[in-house]
């Protein structure tokens, strides 16, 4: 089961839900013979949907790693989701991918699911193949599709195939590479080799010579023999396509028809002659720096890129050897943690089953079980090695819900299970605020939020509830004033006094110093929620003892942790302190931090106290035909566009948007567009709210105050 570096084939297939990636895969497993019988989604009997949640909603929801032996060579192959609530596994799955798959939709053409997939394929500079799916639509339409794809993806997109027939009757492909038309019988396999008909011959040269002009260039004397003879044979051109698609110089193009069985076996005889093997990609950037190239002869070192966990099992990690040769019982040290971990049993994944194997070679992709402190992200190394891999790095989260359970006392089972689930998921996080009083579990999209909760549900036996998260707002004066207070308190014994006379102000960074004050000491501080803080000393004639400045800084801190308007936290504030009263037996600490309290919250509702919101940048992909109802939500949320840019056929908007506006905007946007858009959110500052918005906060707060 074994292989060398040279005869792998790493291959991530890509692409927007129902581009037809699982049923391809079905079909190329099918022709290399890895499976007898081909499965299909409906049947909920593919290699790679293989969950109870896969068959319940009829779509790939997690990257399914398999792998067929074709003619000298092992090519793994892992599945990955379409929807862009999934992201992490196509992030994971990149990672290890030698060679990426994009499947395209013939009769839907350049979807936004595509987009996304491409930034990753860009930044892992991961050479890519491009497949035109499902030619055998009624609606199919290759010109079109690939017109799209080389407006958003660019002119190294060269077609090595097209249909000569598409549609419901599809079954000839011409092939500019081998110069060959092939015929599908009807029901899909084997195909006969046809003579390319003479109306298609001037097309099909003009794309011969495309490739041949691409494989000279880094190979020598392939122009002077193709001028010669007028033609070169895909086995002449193999090493310098083979070198132009690892160094991303083209992105060659293929059509198929995963469901009729037409066209993967070509295209797996393309990654099996062409694709790059590992040992023909560039060495592995360490954390440090270095590089770790593909050589077996090497000590061993493995990335995981992906942990499950399965019930009767424990957790389940897939790896790729970057390294050496791995064999069951070798020890390995986690570079991440320090620990070391013992690879008791050794697999290789089709779909759900394992199969156990002797060992793996540097390149290879494998599976282990019940690593006790490595997960994804995790570099293990034979000892005495010092390498680490840099980390994945996952999108920023773009929804956010508040949790609960029914029960308080199922609260902490739910958060132990879910940090359980987020060492699986990386894109998922778990955030228990003390500013919120609220657990808010964030996402990328409600899609991914649902898929938790019903695993909660069926693995953990853990009922979650969504609700509306809070909003973290910010205080603020947009003025000054000046308030005294005095705290007393006389119970018998020694009481509690303590007077202030302070005064409050807007602080912005290069403001002048204040005047009229005898200014004692000053300091300016980063406040934990983020703002500054700046505390004035301004006591002459021992008013108050300088003792006393800690217990004063302290009640003011704690008046701006629960701010006078809305209970939110206050920022940008100068506080001068510039006289006050203290007695002999009655003053105390608790005394001057509860008058400093008081006359900070009388003179903070003086100063046209404001109230300030986080702004998120959203950056939207939608298509051109859904662009004025985008926009128009938009302005429902109190938007502000800041640009829009074309990208193909679909439009680029920029907006900042109010958080508290954000709430369900996923779904929103997927509702208009049919799935069709994306977006990305980030925060960017706090801003003024409007004065309407303000007023129902302050009124909304206080009734809850009320209650």
């Amino acid at each position: 089961m074994s292989a060398n570096t040279k005869n792998l084939r790493n291959v991530v297939l890509l692409g927007h839900s129902d581009s037809g990636k699982t049923t391809l895969i079905e079909t190329m497993l099918y022709e290399g013979g890895a499976i007898k019988r081909r499965g299909s989604v409906e049947g909920q009997n593919t290699v790679s949907d293989n969950t109870d949640l896969e068959h319940e909603k009829g779509k790939t929801l997690f990257s399914h790693q398999m792998f067929v032996n074709w003619r000298n060579n092992k090519i793994n192959v892992i599945d990955t989701p379409g929807f862009d609530d999934f992201i992490g596994e196509v992030v994971s799955s990149l990672k290890v991918a030698d060679t990426a798959i994009i499947v395209l939709n013939a009769a839907n053409g350049v979807e936004v699911g595509t987009e996304l997939v491409w930034e990753y394929v860009e930044k892992y500079q991961t050479p890519a193949i491009f497949v035109i799916n499902q030619m055998d639509h009624p609606k199919a339409d290759f010109d079109k599709t690939l017109e799209q794809a080389k407006e958003r993806f660019g002119t190294k997109l060269l077609p090595i195939q097209y249909p000569y027939n598409s549609g419901e009757n599809f079954n000839s492909i011409i092939d500019a590479l081998r110069m060959v038309m092939y015929v599908f019988p009807a029901d899909g396999g084997k195909p006969e080799k046809k003579q390319i008909p003479d109306s298609e011959i001037d097309r099909v040269n003009e794309m011969h010579n495309a490739l041949v002009e691409i494989a000279a260039e880094n190979e020598e004397g392939l122009m002077e023999k193709y001028f010669e003879e007028g033609y070169l044979s895909e086995e002449e051109l193999a090493k310098g396509i083979t070198i132009a698609l690892a160094k991303q110089q083209f992105f060659p193009v293929f059509v198929t028809s995963g469901l009729k069985d037409m066209g993967s076996g070509r295209l797996m005889g393309f990654l099996d002659d062409i694709a790059p093997s590992p040992a023909e990609r560039p060495a592995r950037k360490l954390e440090n720096g270095d590089e770790v190239s593909y050589n077996s002869d090497d000590k061993t070192t493995i990335f995981i890129y992906k942990t499950i966990s399965e019930p009767q099992v424990g957790i389940i990690s897939y790896f790729k050897v970057l390294s050496g040769t791995l064999k069951p019982g070798d020890e390995l040290v986690n570079a991440e943690n320090g620990e070391t971990e013992r690879i008791s049993q050794l697999f290789v994944a089709v779909g759900k089953d394992r199969i156990p194997v002797n060992e793996l070679v540097a390149g290879d992709l494998g599976v282990t079980v019940k690593l006790k402190f490595a997960r994804s992200n995790h570099t293990l190394n034979l000892k005495g090695l010092d390498r680490k891999v840099r980390p994945m790095e996952f999108p920023e989260s773009r929804i956010r819900k508040a949790i609960y359970t029914d029960a308080a006392a199922d609260m902490e089972k739910l958060v132990t299970a879910l940090h359980k689930i987020q060492e699986e998921d990386p894109t998922l996080k778990v955030e228990q605020s003390s500013e919120l009083k609220q657990t808010i579990l964030h996402g990328q999209g409600q899609l991914h939020l649902d898929l938790v909760k019903e695993r909660l549900q069926d693995d953990f036996g853990v009922k979650m509830n969504f609700a509306e998260p809070r909003i973290s707002y910010r205080e603020t004066i947009t003025g000054n004033a000046d308030a005294n207070y005095r705290h007393k308190k006389q119970s018998g014994g020694n009481g509690q006094f303590g007077e202030i006379h302070m005064r409050v102000e807007n602080f912005y960074d290069g403001m002048e110093e204040p005047t009229g004050f005898n200014i004692r000491q000053k300091e300016t501080e980063d406040l934990p929620w983020g703002g500054k803080l700046s505390f004035y000393w301004c006591i002459v004639g021992g008013t108050i003892d300088n003792r006393y400045i800690g217990a004063i800084k302290k009640g003011i801190m704690q008046q701006m942790s629960e701010g006078p308007l809305t209970g939110s936290r206050c920022q940008n504030i100068r506080v001068i302190i510039y006289d006050g009263k203290m007695h002999s037996v009655d003053s105390n600490d608790i005394s001057f931090q509860l008058a400093a309290a008081g006359a900070f919250k009388e003179a903070f509702h003086q100063a046209k106290p404001q109230l300030l919101e986080p702004m998120y940048s959203v950056e939207i992909l939608c298509p051109d035909e859904d662009t004025g109802d985008v926009m128009g939500d938009l302005q429902t949320r109190r938007a502000i566009i800041s640009g829009m840019d074309s990208e193909g056929h679909y439009q680029k908007i920029l907006a900042d948007v109010p958080l508290a506006e954000l709430h369900d905007y996923g779904s929103t946007l997927r509702s208009i567009t049919g799935g069709r858009a994306k977006f990305t959110m980030k925060f960017a500052d706090y801003q003024l709210v409007p004065s309407n918005v303000q007023q129902d906060l302050i009124k909304k707060h206080a009734q809850l105050e009320e209650a």
